[in-house]
């Protein structure tokens, strides 16, 4: 069995496993060439070739034992019927946003996600054999922060307001959210993907209650359903930020595996963590452009704390546009020379 894929159905292996978030991206001279000549990321991220290529760049370069699908978790606002833009030197882009036009004043767009299934079923067919492909969504809390206040913002505190105000409002968007999640990685394992990760970058700006409510709850009704169609498709999950509340994370949502950002003492984490529970994570991503002597304690300190259960080594975030390629090798030469 692939060694990845392996992992996260809770087997350990001697080396751990290798894959970075975003790792197909900005760092990659050749990733940069062909934004360039696409004009932008939409597009790249809407040309199923390009997106194909983009999302094998970093396996034909590295050997990561793991794929991840190169797109962005707003695609489903774009389906639901928001429109998506990335202006130059900006982040994302929602409009209308839902925290002055209802839900119900747009106008789905399914045909919009094509493109990703196309990209999917590209891959799978030029992926090595022993790489896993991994898919991926946002999770409902944090893809409902940008459909509320149309952008990212530092502390999602529009969307907090908009939570605490009005829930029965907040608790359609998230459910309708939840269903196009769980429709949108169905369709991607049907096209291919072997495992799935959904994303919850902004879950840590939530107090204890509404982190049950807005995070736990509606990542366990999308696990369940996609456990309940594809018993044997692991799915990942990565709440940023949840510290302290991870446990019940893990616990509650009924995820395979679970993500650990860098913010998180990974021996804090082993010993809370399920027992046997695949963990993957989690070096800072700044200790990476560092790296020399910084980036060799940080990779023993995770390799040693994850030592006892299956254990996918990656960063406690996405790695940054400014990582030196030579401290990704270094990174890989020190994970499967570890053990």
């Amino acid at each position: 069995m692939k060694p990845l894929l392996a992992t996260l159905r809770g087997w350990r292996q001697p080396v751990p496993p290798v894959w970075l978030m975003r790792q197909a991206g900005r760092y990659l001279p050749e990733y940069r060439a062909l934004r360039a000549e696409k004009g932008g990321f939409l597009a790249l991220a809407t040309d199923p070739e390009a997106a194909a290529e983009v999302t094998v760049q970093p396996i034909r370069r590295f050997g990561f034992d793991g794929a991840i699908l190169f797109s962005d978790i707003l695609m489903v606002p774009a389906a639901l019927g928001q429109t998506l833009t990335f202006g130059v030197g900006e982040g994302p882009a929602l409009s209308p946003p839902l925290v002055d036009h209802a839900l119900e004043t747009l106008t789905a767009n399914p045909g919009f996600l094509d493109p990703v299934y196309e990209t999917v079923r590209r891959v799978a067919a030029a992926l090595p054999a022993e790489t896993t492909f991994l898919g991926f969504a946002g999770s409902p809390w944090t893809v409902a922060t940008y459909m509320v206040a149309g952008r990212g913002s530092r502390d999602q505190s529009e969307t907090r307001r908009f939570a605490y105000a009005d829930p029965v409002r907040f608790a359609a968007i998230v459910d309708a959210i939840v269903e196009s999640t769980v429709a949108y990685l169905s369709a991607q394992i049907e096209a291919g993907v072997e495992a799935v990760q959904l994303f919850d970058s902004w879950a840590g700006s939530l107090a204890p209650a509404q982190f049950e409510r807005w995070v736990i709850a509606p990542n366990a009704a999308i696990v369940s359903a996609l456990h309940a169609r594809y018993p044997h498709v692991p799915v990942i999950g990565f709440p940023k930020g949840a510290g302290g509340k991870l446990p019940a994370y893990a616990r509650e949502t009924g995820v395979d595996a679970v993500g650990v950002d860098e913010t998180v003492d990974p021996h804090w984490a082993a010993t809370h963590l399920p027992a046997d529970m695949p963990v993957q994570g989690n070096l800072d991503p700044l200790a990476l452009i560092a790296g020399r002597e910084t980036l060799e304690s940080a990779v023993s300190n995770v390799l040693e704390a994850f030592a006892d259960r299956p254990h996918i080594f990656n960063l406690g975030h996405g790695i940054l546009q400014d990582t030196p390629i030579a401290h990704v090798e270094r990174l890989l030469a020190l994970v499967r020379s570890a053990r």
